[in-house]
């Protein structure tokens, strides 16, 4: 086995990748090899000092070493306890002479040793090389050396003979080091043997190398790192190392400092005071066309902040993607400043938390809920066609008295203490239905997600907010009217109107008034089903199903659709395929038929709910976007921050834009930068110093350390938006720090258990809820998908699916906090590097190297000496035919001092010119970026995994010989390998 090839193997024994070491009595001594756990050994060791280093193989503790002796063989046993003996000897000698003074006069000789040029000794560590190991350390250190299988590297000796005078004999020792060590020759001192004078010239050739840092201050050659921590995937405790994808923390979720503000905390009672806004308007414009009249509505809002906001804001334009056929491009318009007084500001206040908890789900009293100042702004309607706010809508929806039932307000996911994905259906009307069998068991029970606000719902739903109309009004309802849970309503003004069904708790938006079937009509069957009638009529289901007796019989049914819940539209959520286009003209729109005596109409408009479910994903790229503007005015270089914050957007957020193409090609300009800057700045270091320090420099541990320490993590976005864990001003998400705590756990267990023996019960009813439902639609599509009226009904699972996040990601249900790889940390950092240089050239992304601590910039006379190549002899130069070579590269060189280095091979004695090895280092950092940039300014719309393999297929040894022997490059290499002569 070559030095190369054991001292690679005794590395990954070191490091765990190897845990099984089989080796020959080499292994006794000289080679440093971890403490190991069993230690067998086949053969007999021929001498006792065999046995004992060999038994120090096995000195960590608790280690076992097994001896393989042939049975019946008295030599073995003899040998064994003779061992033995010896050992004990030696421990018990050594523990006598635990206090050294023996030792008192090797000071003395040391000195002296030292004195005579003997020894060479580093004062810093205490390392010692000496005339006997000065050979060895030599040719330890030729043998580091980078290398292939046709160069073997190994020190040259040239003796010369003296004779004196008086007929003595001298000789001198010259040592010649391979082609790639920082020097090639060094001339020893005269001396009466030939073994001394290689010692001699051995030992001033350790004292230059040491001097150069060839080997270190141990007087071990210097590797110029390791790369353990970008080989293993986890330490020995099974510990993700950081910089891997496996490495994941929590921290905590930025917010752009522009939308602070301590305006949003001023009360009503704050007197007289008045604040100034800076409003701006939601434009909003279809793109494509759906059946759905509720999504065609136009955003009509606006959004307040206390500050004025970047005119980047102004120029950024968002994609909604609100149906299959339609998307919506929004963009923000700055109007006029707002002065708001008091009264005012608690109206916007109260109208803003009323609108977004319904939005969101998340039960909230404007009176009491709490207002940060880290996030300050607030939505406010506007008059359509105008930028005037919509006072008359905003008094009338604060302070509507139709909030005062519970009903009307949100229905939040309370914990079912199970796996929520495993039950089917809709948790949330599951929990609807548990929480009301509790109450109907007049046992108080502590709504779960209210924790935090300590509601109790301790009543009957249905009979105390008086949704049974009354007796004596049911037979005089004036023609146009319907008789309504909550009073009469003009049949005219239902449609497009928000209700909420008294027995389910579940929101509707009514299609149409059904004049052509009452409670009385018969109840339609299931799709396929041919069994007997299970209900004959409406009634007789709402009846059984819900215990609930119809009054109104002859009232007309309201035909509804449910409303969806709040969206995540910054992801593309339909796929374009030829079945689904084929679809279109089909109706496969879910529809329920309600009775209008167990309804009621929400102080909500359904038009207003339907823009506003826009509004947690038009604001979640607004401070995202008010993040990378704040980073790029840190970073103090100006570019366009639309694309810092797509250099901040990994892939798992599934949004139109990630960073993964810009890191690939930042990656490459990094690996470049860097790998000029070693070869300028360490012109003694050779190829593999180079290449492990150029590893210390760019791995990912390095870069996710100093993204940490300029605090990348606070801008990144790295996880699918869900906007049920969106914080929105004034309404906090249901699950946030406060409630998930030990205590709250153990209030759901006792909950569950209390709750127990009626979950059964709570689980058949809820399974039927949507029993009554009518699927218009034909029968090819009955297990289709439905289209653009319910796309949201459909999607409701995929937009929580936890399936679809990143590599080393985390979906977490803290609201405040998020879980990054520290992987994803370090290719943030390649991002903003090649979105710099994409935007503005090698001089910005050099400006946010250096703003990141990475080393870039070198000194002019650096350069300058590395252009001017090395002093080739003048035979050398002799030998090669410049004009031939220039002529097939096309090229004519300056110094051609480079081109001899370029095409000089490890192999080639020592003549003065180094091997290629330091500029095929820097070549291939030079090569990889510019076909990287080739392949991205030419394939723009390619992925970056494409990309990669283009890069690959490009990029490789094969193609690079081709070229070579296709150019006759390869006639003029200058090598010394008797392999390489014949091939």
């Amino acid at each position: 086995m070559r030095t190369r090839q054991m001292q690679e193997t005794i590395s990954k024994f070191k490091d765990g990748r190897v845990t099984l070491l089989v080796a020959t009595s080499v292994a006794e001594e000289g080679l440093d090899i971890r403490q190991c756990n069993v230690v067998i050994r086949f053969d007999l060791a021929k001498t006792v000092l065999a046995y004992i280093q060999s038994r120090g193989r096995a000195r960590k503790p608790g280690s076992d070493y097994i001896l393989m002796l042939e049975r019946e063989n008295l030599t073995h046993d003899a040998f064994l306890r003779n061992a033995r003996n010896s050992e004990e000897t030696l421990r018990k000698e050594a523990i006598e002479r635990s206090d050294l003074s023996h030792l008192k006069g090797s000071a003395k000789l040391l000195s002296a040793e030292l004195a005579s040029g003997t020894v060479y000794q580093v004062e810093g560590t205490g390392a010692v090389v000496s005339l006997n190991s000065a050979v060895g350390l030599v040719h330890f250190f030729c043998s580091q050396l980078p290398s292939d299988r046709y160069s073997i590297l190994r020190p040259e000796f040239r003796l010369r003979m003296h004779e004196k005078e008086n007929g003595c004999v001298e000789y001198s020792c010259e040592l010649q080091l391979p082609c790639n060590a920082p020097f090639e020759r060094i001339e020893g001192p005269s001396c009466v043997s030939i073994r001394l004078a290689q010692q001699y010239v051995c030992l001033e050739a350790c004292k230059k190398l040491h001097e150069m840092g060839a080997i270190t201050d141990y007087l071990l050659p210097d590797m110029g790192g390791t790369e353990e921590g970008e080989k293993n995937e986890s330490t020995d405790e099974g510990e993700p190392v950081p910089g891997t994808a496996r490495h994941r923390e929590f921290y905590p979720e930025g917010i752009a400092e522009s939308l602070q503000g301590d305006w949003i905390l001023m009360q009503k009672d704050s007197g007289d005071a008045n604040v100034v806004l800076y409003m701006y308007k939601i434009k909003s414009e279809n793109i494509g066309f759906t059946k759905d009249s509720l999504l065609m509505h136009p955003v009509n809002f606006a959004v307040m902040f206390g500050t004025e906001m970047d005119s980047e804001i102004l120029s950024m334009s968002m994609e909604l993607f609100v149906a299959r056929t339609m998307t919506t491009k929004t963009s923000l318009e700055l109007c006029n400043p707002r002065t708001l007084n008091m009264t005012q500001l608690d109206m916007v206040k109260n109208f803003h938390v009323r609108l977004m908890s319904i939005v969101l789900d998340v039960d909230v009293d404007p009176a009491t809920t709490a207002w940060d100042s880290s996030k300050a702004y607030l939505f406010v309607p506007l008059i359509v066609g105008t930028s005037d706010i919509d006072w008359y809508l905003i008094e009338n929806i604060a302070y509507n008295i139709s909030w005062n039932n519970p009903l009307q307000r949100a229905r939040p996911d309370v914990y079912l203490g199970t796996d929520e994905r495993a039950l089917g259906g809709d948790r949330r009307e599951y929990a609807f239905a548990k929480l009301r069998a509790s109450m109907t068991s007049h046992n108080k029970i502590c709504h779960p997600t209210y924790g935090k606000r300590g509601a109790v719902a301790d009543f009957d739903i249905v009979k105390e907010t008086g949704l049974i109309p009354f007796e004596e009004i049911m037979d005089d309802i004036p023609d146009g009217m319907l008789l309504m849970a909550d009073g009469f309503h003009k049949v005219s003004e239902l449609a497009g109107v928000m209700i909420t069904a008294a027995h389910s708790g579940k929101r509707f938006y009514v299609d149409s008034i059904r004049e052509d079937l009452n409670a009385e009509s018969s109840f339609p069957r299931k799709d396929g089903y041919l069994g007997p009638v299970e209900y004959n009529s409406y009634a007789d289901y709402y009846k059984q199903k819900y215990g609930r007796d119809l009054r109104c019989k002859k009232q007309p049914l309201i035909r509804g659709r449910g409303v969806s819940h709040c969206k995540n539209l910054l992801s593309p959520r339909f796929e374009c395929t030829e079945a689904s286009t084929n679809e279109e003209g089909q109706d496969k729109t879910y529809y329920v038929m309600l009775p209008p005596e167990l309804c009621l109409v929400h102080p909500l408009p359904g038009p207003l709910v339907r823009g506003a479910q826009c509004l947690p994903s038009i604001m979640r790229r607004v401070e995202s976007m008010l993040l990378a503007i704040q980073l790029k005015h840190d970073i103090g270089y100006s570019i366009p921050a639309s694309k810092v914050l797509e250099a901040l957007t990994a892939a798992s957020c599934q949004e139109t834009f990630c960073y993964e193409r810009a890191e690939l090609l930042g990656d490459a300009y990094l690996k470049w930068v860097v790998s000029r800057w070693l070869f300028l700045k360490f012109p003694q270091k050779h190829e593999g110093q180079l290449t492990r320090m150029r590893q210390q420099n760019v791995s990912n541990m390095v870069l996710y350390e100093k993204a940490l320490q300029k605090g990348l993590q606070a801008y990144i976005q790295a996880d699918r938006f869900a906007p049920c864990r969106w914080t929105a001003p004034g309404v906090p998400p249901v699950f946030d720090e406060d409630v998930k705590d030990d205590d709250f756990i153990s209030d759901k267990r006792s909950l569950r258990l209390q709750n127990n023996n009626c979950n059964e019960e709570v689980l058949e009813s809820s399974s039927d809820l949507n029993c009554h439902l009518v699927h218009i639609q034909s029968d090819k599509c009955n297990k289709e998908a439905k289209d653009d009226s319910s796309e949201y009904e459909v999607l409701d699972d995929t937009d929580g699916d936890s399936s679809s996040t990143e590599e080393g990601e985390i979906e977490g249900d803290l609201s405040s906090y998020r879980v990054l790889s520290s992987k994803t940390l370090a290719d943030v950092v390649e991002a903003l590097i090649g979105v710099y240089y994409v935007e503005s050239g090698p001089k910005a992304a050099t400006h946010l190297m250096d703003w990141i601590g990475i080393p870039s910039r070198y000194d002019m006379e650096d350069g300058t000496r590395a252009r001017a190549g090395c002093t080739v002899p003048e035979t050398v130069l002799r030998s090669i035919d410049f004009e031939k070579i220039e002529m097939a590269l096309g090229y004519s060189f300056r110094e051609r001092s480079l081109l001899v280095e370029a095409i000089t091979h490890a192999s080639r004695p020592a003549s003065g010119v180094p091997c290629y090895q330091r500029l095929e280092f820097v070549g291939d950092a030079v090569l990889d970026h510019l076909i990287t940039r080739y392949l991205f300014f030419t394939y723009t719309d390619l992925p970056p995994g494409r990309l990669t393999d283009l890069r690959a297929a490009a990029v490789n040894n094969e193609n690079f010989a081709r070229v070579a022997v296709k150019h006759g490059l390869h006639l003029h290499l200058r090598h010394g390998s008797s392999a390489l002569e014949t091939q």
